[in-house]
């Protein structure tokens, strides 16, 4: 996993001059950025609102491999990334009997182990791809957890609308804002507070920059630190940067957010 650095942080992927020296660097990884592009363009002109353009790229990289379509190019980094995750919150104070959200469930990389932690019934993953979440139902069978009654559900937009008040004390979200435009983002964080039990919090990553704001093909998206707190503030939250995610060999960055007692949407 590259470190954050300087040079990284402050680079604009989408500019032609940084697309042109990152080819130079590496010829090999052209041809496959080429078939992306096409494939993604093509995509993009059958499916023009973002969720449901998506919703087909992760459909064809399921398809080929569903650990690769969560962002694991190899099956070690596939149980690294969700070791990295559970033992995060671990350390945060994940207890069994809290009730957990995990958004972006994928195929249940981390979630696997959030569910064998969490007592019966208290995790739900949802995510915006039935093809994923078909993955993810094997990967419960594989664990053998099926007697932790988890909740999978595919869902169509981020506004929590079909889950209850107050009810869940961890709210998770893995690689999932990298790959929204701020419309989503804002969506989520309106409505996130609503279901925060007392006391409970949010987390989730995102692909920070520190120079200019960008996306590259629609897939990537990179913003600034600032520009997402203040977002979460704009919304009566409470965001702040969690500077231990940053020692984690990750190249996403965290936020947590929480909302005040007797908060209302």
């Amino acid at each position: 996993m590259p470190k954050k650095t300087a040079a990284s942080l402050s680079a604009n992927r989408a500019a032609l001059s940084h697309r042109v020296a990152y080819a130079l660097r590496h010829p090999e990884r052209v041809p496959p950025y080429l078939r992306r592009s096409a494939r993604d363009t093509w995509l993009r002109l059958k499916h023009r609102d973002h969720v449901s353009y998506y919703r087909a790229v992760m459909a064809s990289d399921t398809g080929r491999n569903p650990e690769a379509a969560v962002g694991s190019k190899t099956h070690e980094r596939w149980l690294a990334l969700g070791r990295m995750q559970f033992d995060y919150l671990l350390e945060h104070g994940l207890r069994g009997d809290h009730r957990m959200l995990d958004i972006g469930c994928g195929n249940l990389r981390a979630g696997h182990h959030f569910i064998a932690h969490l007592d019966p019934g208290h995790y739900y993953g949802i995510d915006i791809s039935p093809d994923i979440l078909v993955s993810a139902k094997q990967t419960l069978t594989e664990y053998g957890l099926q007697s932790k009654l988890p909740h999978l559900t595919i869902t169509q937009d981020l506004t929590l609308d079909f889950l209850p008040d107050a009810h869940f004390d961890v709210v998770h979200a893995h690689s999932v804002f990298s790959h929204s435009p701020i419309g989503i983002i804002d969506e989520c964080l309106g409505h996130v507070g609503r279901i925060l039990a007392p006391g409970g919090f949010f987390d989730f990553t995102f692909d920070r920059t520190e120079g200019v704001e960008h996306q590259v093909l629609r897939e990537d998206f990179y913003y600034r630190t600032e520009t997402l707190i203040r977002l979460a503030e704009q919304h009566g939250l409470t965001a702040r940067f969690m500077d231990d995610w940053e020692t984690r060999p990750h190249g996403q960055s965290k936020i947590r957010v929480t909302a005040p007692d007797g908060y209302q949407a």
